[in-house]
């Protein structure tokens, strides 16, 4: 077999897996599984005839038929649960028949902590726990089920519990099994398909820890085939903690957790989450992904060091340390590309041969998908690909326009834009996100990068020898490390740093990606580059604009801790509710971004305690908003200007919000009784703020807010305000009187975010009113055409 036709069958192996991501099936076979056959005759008859030189009609055949067996093989590969997998505790009937809201029954789970943990944003202990024993036990002490299970789960634990775990460690954890979710908003993150990838159905919220090996218990499950397996993994994390903790002890935080994560990349290292969304934010996020760059510079270091060392020992010598450091890393797809790519180079030159690099990637990217081919999506694979494919074939086309510059100056432009032209549709369509400034700043701080990259790997390895003198030698990097990180700040303060241009479809991602392949392929298209340009502008720019225009559509989002409701109405958009900072992260900026969304038009803030203040003043730290409608549940009353709230002494937050309000200039106004807002979308009235009850209307749909307090005898001195027509009654879920629902008689009730009440529930099942809850059904939208409905199924 010639290397053409090793090309095609690669690709059209990688092929067959991208079309698993196709919907839809042919009787019970997936259309992926039909289509490619049906392509590989297709083009059997055709390419002969328009590529006469290309392969023979026998090869797409082939190629067609690998495609076939690479769906199938993707099916039998893809993680199912055992029967005996810890998943199905969860089908027990005494934790079957719990109801919402209802505590659960603790299930004490012993296992081996498979992965090395890590900080959660909610300040928790993270890890995969290979499980093989689970005990459901009620809340008096009782044990009612006891039996051997298999699988893993993903659990967290409270940080003082989990501190000094390590990969190999045998535990018993109690706490509360859960089944992950589905993404409960549109375009949210798919928690439960996120870890059916890694072969995970179950999560475990821990709450207590123990260590059962040392108290002499369950001593046998270590066998030795298990200790074959974690030995090396936790000899691993030792040497990778000796490294951080000596860089951490020298540099402090966050400059060392940085320069650690730049050498090991940021799944081994806990880097601070404000750095890392400083950092992807900023077009940054590959710097902290150990990756090809690190690879290339290891390489490199080997190559000079083996100089004068006979080819027999210098080849083991450089593949040995290749092979360590992507141990250290934790085998990510990003890095195991890169060293596959590192290995066929250092074979190359032990063999005096030229290697052909975009064979050479194509190849890496076949053998790791064969090794796990649930890998074809997973985000970290896609985006080391699609950049190094961009350094391949566009980085010396772009180098060569720009030969009137100096070389060097000219490589440092090529190379960043190179890699984000070929991964910028796939961040779009992931995403909807663009640094306008990641470019110029990938360029400024290339250097730096390069320079802390050397100086961590360096420090590594004396502190391998002497923790204490690799601290102090790691001191050398501060200025360089804290340097980068101020860049990263300063950028994302700058105007328009982050443009939310909405997530765009497959579809388009893909015509995008043909028209750089055409341009790659055909040299006269080259010439003709800005033409190209404007069309991959205008893919991404007409929809973008044209669904802004015309969208008329209301979410109320499935938020955790606060209700909030988003109003899309022809380019006005406007939000209704509160959020928590963590809902704010989590929920509603994903949302917004997703939706192409960069300023709000008016918010209303119904109340202002200090946890939705924060989550308000984070979000403005994002998104502008124009007109900000507010009360205060201050002792000094409602707030009605930036200088009166900077003036409140008891909440910082509240004091840094309105301080926020003030620099963009947006219009703070009170929230009154019976005072009407307008706007070219809703037209709001508050009937009361304490309890909250807020009437609305969009279209022809007119809206009920209730914050319904745990006594509705408050709300019975409201009831004349509330029997006039209500089409949507929006409350918190909790239990309302039936005097008080018949008064207000809506026609559709919304729950938001708490579950729905039973009793509440049966008043208005037993009057066919239709409910839904965002704690069971996700995002409830509206639109004019489609009416109401659910982002998720109420069965799950």
């Amino acid at each position: 077999m010639d290397a053409a036709a090793g090309v095609v069958l690669c690709l059209a192996f990688v092929l067959g897996l991208w079309v698993t991501g196709v919907p839809g099936q042919v009787g019970a076979i997936p259309v992926g599984a039909i289509a490619l056959p049906l392509l590989g005759l297709s083009l059997a008859v055709l390419m002969p005839r328009l590529w006469r030189t290309g392969p023979r009609a026998l090869l797409w055949i082939a190629a067609g038929i690998v495609g076939l067996l690479a769906v199938l093989y993707f099916q039998v590969r893809l993680p199912q649960p055992d029967a005996n997998d810890i998943s199905t505790v969860l089908a027990n009937p005494v934790l079957a028949e719990v109801g919402v809201g209802q505590a659960a029954p603790s299930v004490e789970v012993q296992g081996f902590v498979e992965t090395p943990p890590r900080l959660t944003r909610s300040q928790k202990i993270q890890f995969e726990l290979g499980a093989f024993r689970a005990r459901v036990i009620t809340a008096e002490g009782k044990e009612i089920v006891a039996e051997s299970v298999t699988g893993r789960a993903y659990a967290t634990v409270p940080l003082l519990q989990g501190t000094g775990l390590y990969p190999g460690q045998m535990v018993s954890v109690r706490g509360v099994l859960y089944e992950p979710t589905a993404a409960a908003n549109p375009g949210g993150f798919d928690f439960r398909a996120y870890l059916a990838q890694q072969g995970m159905f179950v999560g475990l919220r821990g709450k207590q820890v123990d260590f059962p090996e040392a108290e002499g218990r369950f001593r046998d499950e270590r066998t030795w085939q298990r200790s074959l397996f974690y030995m090396p993994q936790h000899w691993l994390w030792q040497v990778r903690q000796r490294i951080v903790r000596a860089q951490v002890s020298g540099l402090g935080v966050p400059e060392g957790p940085l320069v650690s994560a730049m050498l090991l990349g940021k799944s081994g290292v806990d880097v601070p989450h404000e750095v890392k969304d400083s950092f992807a934010q900023a077009g940054l996020a590959h710097a902290l992904a150990a990756s090809g760059f690190q690879v290339s510079l290891l390489i490199g270091i080997m190559l000079n060091l083996t100089r004068s060392l006979s080819p027999r020992l210098a080849l083991p010598i450089s593949i040995g340390t290749l092979l360590l450091y992507i141990g250290l890393t934790g085998l990510e797809p990003s890095v195991l590309r890169a060293g596959l790519m590192g290995l066929a180079v250092l074979l190359s030159l032990a063999l005096e041969r030229r290697i052909k690099s975009l064979g050479a990637l194509i190849l890496a990217a076949t053998l790791l998908l064969l090794w796990n081919p649930i890998w074809i999506w997973n985000l970290g694979f896609q985006l080391s690909f699609l950049a190094t494919l961009g350094l391949l074939v566009t980085a010396p086309v772009l180098t060569k326009w720009l030969d009137w510059m100096p070389t060097a100056i000219a490589s440092l432009v090529a190379v960043p834009l190179a890699a984000y032209i070929w991964t910028l549709p796939l961040q779009l369509f992931v995403f909807g996100v663009v640094s306008p400034y990641s470019i110029v700043l990938n360029m400024l701080t290339a250097l730096l990068i390069t320079l802390i990259s050397l100086g961590s790997g360096i420090t590594a390895l004396v502190a391998l020898l002497s923790p204490s003198v690799g601290a102090a030698l790691s001191k050398l990097m501060y200025f360089p490390a804290h340097g980068l990180i101020q860049m990263a700040e300063l950028t994302n303060q700058l105007p328009g740093s982050s443009v939310a241009t909405g997530t765009i479809q497959a579809s388009q991602a893909i015509a995008l990606y043909l028209l750089f392949v055409l341009v790659w392929w055909l040299p006269h298209l080259q010439r003709r580059w800005w033409t190209v340009g404007i069309v991959c502008i205008g893919l991404i720019a007409v929809p973008a604009w044209s669904a802004a225009a015309t969208t008329v559509k209301v979410t109320v989002l499935a938020t955790a801790e606060q209700p909030m409701l988003v109003v899309q109405n022809q380019g006005e958009v406007g939000l209704i509710g509160n959020s928590s900072e963590q809902d704010v992260i989590f929920t509603v900026l994903p949302f917004l971004r997703q939706r192409g969304i960069n300023r709000i038009n008016w918010a209303i803030a119904p109340t202002l305690d200090p946890d939705t203040t924060a989550g308000w003043y984070r979000l403005l730290q994002t998104i502008p908003v124009r007109a900000f409608h507010s009360v205060s549940n201050s002792p000094q009353g409602n707030i009605r200007t930036a200088d009166q709230a900077a003036t409140l002494p008891l909440d910082p937050n509240r004091t840094a919000l309105f301080t926020s309000l003030q620099t963009q200039q947006a219009q703070v106004i009170p929230l009154q009784v019976d005072d009407s807002i307008k706007t070219a979308a809703i037209a709001l009235r508050p009937l009361s703020l304490d309890p909250l009850a807020l009437r609305f209307q969009i279209g022809d749909q007119i809206w009920l807010l209730l914050n319904a307090p745990d006594s509705s005898s408050a709300l019975a001195a409201l009831t004349p305000k509330l029997a006039t027509l209500t089409s949507v009654l929006w409350w918190n879920g909790s239990s309302l009187d039936e005097t008080v629902l018949a008064q207000i008689s809506p026609k559709l009730a919304i729950a938001s975010p708490k579950p729905l009440s039973p009793s509440t529930q049966n008043w208005f099942h037993t009057h066919t009113i239709p409910t839904f809850s965002t704690y069971q059904d996700g995002a409830i939208q509206w639109t004019p055409t489609e009416g109401f409905t659910s982002t998720l199924d109420v069965d799950g």
